[in-house]
């Protein structure tokens, strides 16, 4: 498995929604409310033989209220 962080950012009014439909679908193993530029932070572990865009994109981007995300991809823990 390899962690990636997923960014978040909802249209306004809808980040509840949007964090509650990401955990109902049981992908991400921590989601986070953050300040700044993005509205929640998720950790989720992708296996290592999947596409990690096409994981993404069936598992969480197509909930409603996400106008945006920002994908980070980890490589080595120290």
């Amino acid at each position: 498995m390899r962690a990636v962080f997923v960014q978040f950012r909802c249209t306004p009014g809808k980040t509840y929604e949007v964090a509650d439909a990401i955990y109902d679908r049981e992908v991400v193993s921590e989601l986070y409310s953050t300040s700044g530029d993005f509205d929640l932070l998720a950790k989720v572990y992708i296996p290592e033989d999947q596409d990690v865009g096409r994981y993404l994109d069936d598992k969480l981007f197509d909930i409603p209220g996400i106008s945006r995300t920002l994908t980070t991809m980890t490589f080595k823990a120290y």
